[in-house]
């Protein structure tokens, strides 16, 4: 056993938070379990998700605290088992709250995330690693082999120091007690150990095996020891390896423990919680006119029917924010023109982000761009998502109506509804077969889509009006596509006894002829400003040339991503995004086209 005065002296370490540490092995993430690592103080939750890609994050709910480890993977999010919050793959963004089910979370609730790299059957995490984790020529050169691993009550410079005299046979004599053991130092943090055995007297034949053990620093008394042989041959039994070295770590923990037991208690390290905003506003972040903090480069391009193109946009920079079902981008095109397209992805699915753009006939340069002159390893300018067309997942039955490309929202729905094992229906409208879009989703989504092919108005009526018959309780329905469709959807629903705030709707634009021949002020009561609107100016248009900052997506009253509460004053709605029930109550508008139907608003901004 180490004499405990001649441990390593721990000033002359390298800072362990900007080191790589192994944290879990591999065949501690099996698809869809999550597994509870622990690290310089800190719980982690590990998780494997269904496209592969590896997950640390802190463990905990940013809602109670509670730990994520004993929540449910389902491949894409872990949800918490306490109340339910919904965490994306990738960016740990919330993308849903039950006790909040018609909002969109805002992104500024995102947990904690740490680097993840698989390498030598482990994974290798940190707080703040630099650089990459480290290279070992013996197990690049071999088929790495891994250990059990063993936690052991003692610092990890006593682990190491112990390790220094630690003994193990070659895989190919594990029956002889003859090695003859070289020790190489990896790094603060792990040694290699070569054990070579004479096997043959006659003819001076020697066997060797090299082990590297790597010490994970769980706390400032606690660590793990996580080793990997170079490589087993096949002829050699597996079993009995792992017997012969978990036979021989065992008593090397039980002296690493005896030699702690002599030293004075450490300090217990305590990892930084970095807190974050919990607002659950369904408002965008405040931004000056229409930003594009992202950069996406255009990774693939394809037709995915008659007029459609799909794109595939990939970051350049940082990881893609968190989006929920129903979220658009701002795309900034080459041409000067910004245009809005919803998101098909599924939840979790945050490794690029996909849209569907239809070449309009009448294109005023938006959708003509991105077809004729866009093309793949283009780098394009875009907003973080947004989302104004939230999807409850509390539902008994969720109805998603799609015409045309008005499909893209609900593909995304669909995706984050199948896992979860709700009850949903998706009614694709298109004029031919020819038109119907992402083949690829919908076939995954199977029976839950029925497509409705040559319809005339009267019959796409006539099948809306049998869809929407009889509303259930918890029921919702979601509607998405032209004009037209969607004001018909939206009087047979009302008809068919389902209230208003069961049914949500997006239009792809407002087609309603703007009146903005109207002057009136307004008074926007926490500013304790008072401004004067003209003719030919909309209110979203004066506040920004007040310095105000707005937000702001289409600028034509579809999307509802400028409404502003209402405090006094009649409104002249020109809008196609708020309900009717919403109209009637007067407390809420889009400013970049509904103006006062008096002289007067007071705004609360």
């Amino acid at each position: 056993m180490t004499d405990p005065t001649t441990l390593t002296d721990p000033t002359t370490l390298t800072d362990p938070t900007t080191l790589w540490h192994p944290v879990a092995t591999m065949l501690d993430l099996p698809h869809r379990h999550i597994f509870h690592g622990q690290l310089l103080g800190r719980e982690v939750a590990i998780w494997r998700a269904d496209d592969e890609f590896i997950n640390v994050w802190e463990n905990r709910c940013l809602h109670r605290g509670v730990r994520l480890s004993i929540g449910t993977n389902d491949g894409t999010e872990l949800t918490c088992r306490y109340h339910g919050w919904r965490y994306s793959n990738r960016s740990a963004g919330c993308t849903y709250i039950p006790a909040h089910p018609a909002d969109a979370p805002a992104r500024t609730i995102c947990n904690r995330t740490f680097a993840a790299v698989e390498k030598y059957g482990l994974v290798w995490s940190g707080e703040d690693p630099i650089g990459k984790p480290p290279i070992v020529a013996a197990l690049d050169d071999g088929t790495p082999f891994t250990l059990r691993n063993l936690p052991v009550n003692a610092p990890s410079q006593v682990v190491l120091d112990q390790l220094r005299q630690h003994r193990f046979q070659p895989v190919a004599s594990l029956d002889a007690n003859t090695a003859r053991m070289t020790a190489t130092e990896v790094n603060d943090y792990a040694i290699a150990l070569t054990s070579t055995a004479l096997t043959s007297t006659e003819t001076d034949t020697t066997e060797s095996s090299t082990a590297v053990f790597f010490v994970q620093p769980v706390d400032s008394d606690r660590s793990i020891i996580r080793a990997v042989l170079t490589e087993v041959p096949a002829q050699v039994e597996q079993l009995g390896v792992l017997r012969h070295h978990a036979t021989a770590l065992g008593k090397l923990v039980i002296a690493a423990e005896t030699a702690a037991a002599q030293l004075p208690p450490p300090e217990p390290m305590v990892a930084t919680i970095n807190q974050v905003s919990l607002a659950l506003s369904v408002m965008p972040e405040p931004m000056l006119d229409r930003q594009a903090p992202l950069r996406v480069q255009v990774a693939r391009k394809w037709i995915t029917a008659q007029d459609i193109v799909g794109f595939e946009l990939v970051s350049v920079g940082d990881p893609l924010p968190t989006f929920q079902p129903g979220a658009h981008l701002d795309v900034h095109l080459p041409n000067g023109l910004v245009r809005q397209y919803s998101l098909t992805n599924g939840p979790g699915d945050t490794s690029s982000y996909r849209i569907g753009v239809k070449l309009e006939a009448d294109s005023t340069g938006g959708s003509q761009c991105l077809h004729n002159t866009v093309r793949e390893g283009d780098v394009l300018a875009i907003s973080e998502p947004r989302n104004n067309f939230p999807l409850r997942r509390d539902s008994l039955r969720t109805v998603l109506v799609a015409g045309g490309i008005g499909v893209t929202p609900m593909l995304a729905m669909a995706q984050a509804l199948k896992p979860m094992g709700l009850a949903f229906e998706l009614h694709y409208f298109a004029q031919a077969d020819e038109h119907l879009a992402f083949e690829e989703i919908r076939s995954e989504l199977g029976d839950a889509v029925t497509t409705h092919v040559g319809l005339s108005p009267d019959e796409t009526g006539a099948e809306l009006a049998r869809l929407l018959d009889g509303y259930g309780h918890a029921n919702q329905v979601y509607i998405c596509g032209p004009g037209p469709m969607l004001e018909t959807a939206r009087t047979i629903a009302t008809a068919a006894g389902w209230p208003d705030q069961a049914v949500h709707f997006e239009y792809f634009k407002n087609t309603t002829e703007i009146d903005n021949s109207s002057s009136f002020e307004i008074a926007l009561a926490r500013s304790a400003v008072n401004l004067h609107v003209p003719p030919g100016k909309s209110i979203l248009q004066i506040l920004r040339d007040s310095g105000i900052a707005m937000p702001s997506s289409c600028e034509q009253g579809a999307c509802g991503t400028c409404v502003v509460p209402v405090i006094e004053g009649k409104i002249d709605h020109q809008d196609v995004h708020l309900k009717q029930s919403e109209r009637d109550a007067g407390d809420q508008i889009m400013t970049c086209v509904s103006r006062a139907a008096g002289d007067r608003l007071v705004l609360d901004i």
